[in-house]
């Protein structure tokens, strides 16, 4: 074992062998993590951070508008916008008309 990088050492050449290093990339890694079977995990990968923050928002605290999602992630309202923009254009989040206030909309994910 190599004592600074905790490597297998080839006895007989004494260098470093790479034969049982992951040849994968961090970016290829992402996309193969899928927990719930539907893709969901795969898409996030694909969106913006804001995007993410917006989706855990809501994933956490169920259905909300732009404004009550603006307050909980502290994101101003023009980012969120283009996060529900991206996580719609995916259909990662549903809508529909807000009862108390028809110029609204409530946004939420399915679990």
């Amino acid at each position: 074992m190599d004592a600074v990088t905790h490597r297998p050492v080839d006895e007989r050449s004494g260098s470093v062998d790479r034969s049982i290093e992951g040849t994968m990339s961090t970016s290829e890694h992402e996309q193969e993590v899928d927990t719930d079977g539907d893709g969901t995990d795969t898409q996030l990968t694909e969106v913006p951070p804001s995007s993410k923050l917006v989706y855990k928002v809501l994933e956490y605290e169920g259905s909300l508008t732009q404004e009550e999602i603006a307050i909980e992630s502290r994101l101003c309202a023009r980012t969120v916008r283009y996060a529900l923009g991206k996580l719609d254009d995916r259909e990662l989040v549903e809508s529909r008309v807000c009862l108390e206030d028809a110029r609204q909309s409530k946004y939420w994910v399915d679990k």
